[in-house]
């Protein structure tokens, strides 16, 4: 015969059930770079930070060297919940999310501290919002550099020095088009290719950032980088929007707040490898310039700037704002 439970029993097995630990929340979170660059050493801090400030509550892993696939992938898990975060970087982000398109514009920012306060104030959460509404949550912008010329024949010191080089550019029509309005030749090639491309004379340059020119070798056959700091593209720590809305309100300040520290750090990180790497091409006899007359290669750009108002005269805006923070207008 079974006996009843008594009010002792119950309050025991109650104790025991709230005794229980709370089963951990594994995060997935992709990365295209290798662990040791600056962008997967600040992510792994980001999930040791995670992890120890929810008491284990959270467990995020990184997966590196884009093992969970290229970023368009990437992008369309985290959209429908495969990967639950990553660091993206904004130039192939406007398929999905057109606002990020103004970020491809050339010569946007003046440098790399006009890049931070622009996405670090109220433009970046504009460009944080569009993406929300794509189903991604920003919670902080990395840095991806800045990038400039190089060539095999001469210092860049004005447009007019471009004339009749072909360089190597990405494939946009935006970087078709700003080769072309500075008088050069834009040639749309693969990464891999550019080194013997260089060296044969198949083209005559191209733009890149400090550590890409220094790890790809391309210094070995350009003997001459200039300053043009052209394109300066941020990068986020973005979470799914499936994954933050089920989040605690507690956890989500204390993921941001990861976010926003793993930000500082790749910063600092990226900086110490820009000078690493521009230090070691000087070293190795690259020239290296800055450009005579910045506002000559920005005044090439109006056409360029004309044509995108044009196409989206809704982005206008974030173009005036950015300008805003340059003392200048749209």
């Amino acid at each position: 015969m079974n006996k009843p439970f008594t009010t002792t029993a119950i309050a025991g097995l109650l104790a025991g059930m709230t005794a229980l630990p709370v089963a951990a929340e594994s995060w997935r979170g992709w990365n295209i770079h290798p662990e040791d660059y600056p962008n997967g050493v600040a992510l792994d801090s980001f999930a040791e930070t995670v992890a120890e400030r929810t008491e284990g509550r959270i467990e995020p892993e990184v997966y590196h060297n884009a093992v969970l696939g290229d970023q368009p992938d990437a992008i369309e898990q985290l959209r429908n919940g495969g990967i639950d975060f990553a660091n993206f970087n904004m130039g192939p982000m406007g398929q999905i999310v057109p606002a990020t398109n103004v970020l491809s514009l050339p010569f946007l920012f003046t440098d790399l501290d006009n890049m931070h306060e622009v996405m670090d104030g109220e433009t970046g959460e504009r460009f944080a919002a569009a993406l929300e509404e794509a189903g991604i949550v920003a919670l902080s912008w990395f840095d991806s550099g800045a990038r400039s010329f190089y060539n095999t024949e001469r210092p860049i010191m004005t447009p007019a020095d471009l004339d009749g080089l072909k360089f190597r550019v990405m494939s946009n029509d935006l970087y078709v088009d700003m080769v072309d309005a500075l008088g050069g030749n834009a040639t749309p090639m693969a990464y891999g290719e550019v080194y013997q491309s260089l060296r044969t004379g198949v083209i005559d340059g191209a733009e890149n950032n400090w550590p890409s020119f220094d790890t790809s070798n391309h210094y070995e056959v350009a003997g001459y980088y200039s300053n043009t700091n052209h394109l300066i593209l941020p990068e986020c720590i973005c979470i799914a929007a499936e994954t933050w809305d089920a989040t605690s309100d507690e956890d989500k300040e204390i993921v941001r707040q990861a976010a926003i520290e793993a930000a500082d750090l790749q910063r600092q990180l990226w900086a110490e490898s820009s000078e690493q790497s521009r230090q070691k091409v000087m070293d190795a006899g690259v020239e290296v310039n800055d450009v005579e007359d910045p506002a000559a290669f920005q005044d090439a750009m109006q056409p360029i700037y004309e044509a995108f108002i044009s196409e989206n005269p809704d982005l206008e805006s974030y173009i005036t704002d950015i300008r805003a923070t340059q003392g200048g207008e749209g």
